[in-house]
């Protein structure tokens, strides 16, 4: 597709681009939000920078791709805004959100399309980054004959993995998300096929014994986070970025302690993942 009303400029030739040209908490015409919306698909994450987006703007545009989803379990909750995630760290903070390779909660039935996350405050000391990995690449670039041994395989995502345990508060009778998904999942806009388990919700494949599950999913995490799948995105005040829950993982860096870092998350829905020849 050739743009006409933004700018796209490639991070990495796997993932990741930035776009200019384009006020998110001004007026978008039709053309400007399928361009934007192309640019998505085409490079599974796109940023755009310097950025004055209120809370009410930051939905808005988010709702150009989607239903907001409702986070299953929202730390700092904003009040008035249940479609708002606060991603925040401080010189208090034990642990963060994202520090493990993920798509976001990938243990939902319907797991998220996408996420946009929007930073108000970044380290004074520098770092902060995130770094986002290709989920079709790294599955083009397995064997054909692992290809067809996953083809056929689920795996179970369970919320309570992330939401309960020591580094979260435990709620008794809370319910979490656990879900069975195929291990590759094929998109639904683009056709493309992307490994779909992750360090964080992934607890096992359900076609094999604990031992061969475990073994498989370590050889899967570890090819699909080696550099040559990722970009690295340097946030600053007003930077977004939106990201394809259904074909990219992404790890939030803290290497600030104890400064801060923080922004806004808004989430769209999305839709039960499949597998397709």
């Amino acid at each position: 597709m050739s743009y006409q009303t933004i700018e796209v400029r490639k991070l990495t030739p796997s993932i990741g681009a930035e776009i200019f040209g384009v006020d998110l908490g001004g007026e978008l015409g039709n053309r400007q939000v399928e361009e934007i919306r192309q640019a998505f698909l085409e490079n599974q994450v796109i940023f755009f920078r310097d950025q004055k987006l209120s809370i009410d703007q930051h939905k808005a545009f988010g709702r150009h791709f989607g239903k907001l989803y409702i986070h299953p379990e929202p730390r700092f909750p904003v009040a008035g805004h249940p479609e708002l995630l606060t991603i925040k760290a401080d010189e208090t903070s034990k642990s963060v959100s994202g520090e493990v390779w993920h798509s976001d909660v990938s243990c939902d039935p319907e797991p998220p399309l996408g996420s946009l996350l929007y930073m108000h405050e970044i380290p004074a000391n520098g770092g902060g980054d995130t770094l986002f990995a290709s989920m079709y690449h790294a599955y083009d670039a397995l064997s054909d004959t692992m290809k067809q041994f996953l083809a056929t395989l689920t795996a179970v995502h369970d919320g309570d993995r992330v939401y309960r345990g020591p580094k979260r508060e435990n709620k008794p009778g809370k319910v979490y998300p656990r879900a069975e998904h195929p291990v590759v999942r094929t998109h639904p806009d683009s056709g493309r096929k992307a490994l779909f388990v992750n360090r964080y919700f992934t607890s096992h494949i359900v076609q094999l014994g604990a031992e061969e599950s475990a073994g498989v999913l370590d050889t899967l995490y570890r090819h699909l986070e080696q550099p040559i799948f990722q970009c690295r995105f340097k946030w600053a005040v007003g930077s977004m970025a939106f990201w394809d829950n259904r074909s990219a993982q992404h790890y939030a860096v803290w290497d600030y302690f104890p400064h801060r870092r923080f922004g806004h998350r808004v989430t769209v829905c999305g839709d039960k993942p499949f597998y397709q020849e």
